[in-house]
């Protein structure tokens, strides 16, 4: 996981070079002053970059180092299973439909229907998660 924290530390570091460049640029060109919606956004981008990439140097160090970190790796050693996957789920339709239900709620700003989406999202979430658990008997 080391690669991808590297990755997102390149796009941390790019998006907040960008947003200073972006301030400076806007305050001297365009004659209103900072623009303020682009820069926070790519504030906000650098900040979300550098959260994604926290976590993941976070977790590389408390794993073993997979085939993709190390340098002397061979193709086979990525081999084998890599998890267990669904065959067919029906959770994940819920899912898409419920947040589709909840952009058309918040376009129209229809509270009870927001509401009712989250809550059918909610359930879509717990099912999808709780699809293969059997309890702790079995």
């Amino acid at each position: 996981m080391k690669v991808e924290a590297r990755i997102f530390d390149i796009v941390t570091v790019f998006a907040f070079v960008v947003a200073v460049i972006y301030g400076v640029m806007t305050h001297y060109m365009s004659g209103y002053g900072v623009e303020p919606i682009g820069l926070v956004a790519l504030i906000l981008t650098g900040g979300l970059s550098l959260l994604a990439g926290s976590y993941l140097r976070f977790v590389s160090r408390r794993i073993e180092p997979r085939p993709e970190d190390r340098e002397d790796a061979e193709v086979s050693d990525g081999a084998g299973e890599l998890g267990f996957f669904s065959p067919g789920s029906y959770w994940p339709v819920g899912m898409a439909a419920s947040a589709a239900l909840g952009g058309v709620a918040l376009a129209f700003m229809e509270i009870w229907l927001l509401i009712t989406a989250i809550v059918v999202l909610l359930i879509a979430i717990g099912g999808l998660v709780f699809e293969y658990h059997t309890g702790p008997d079995h």
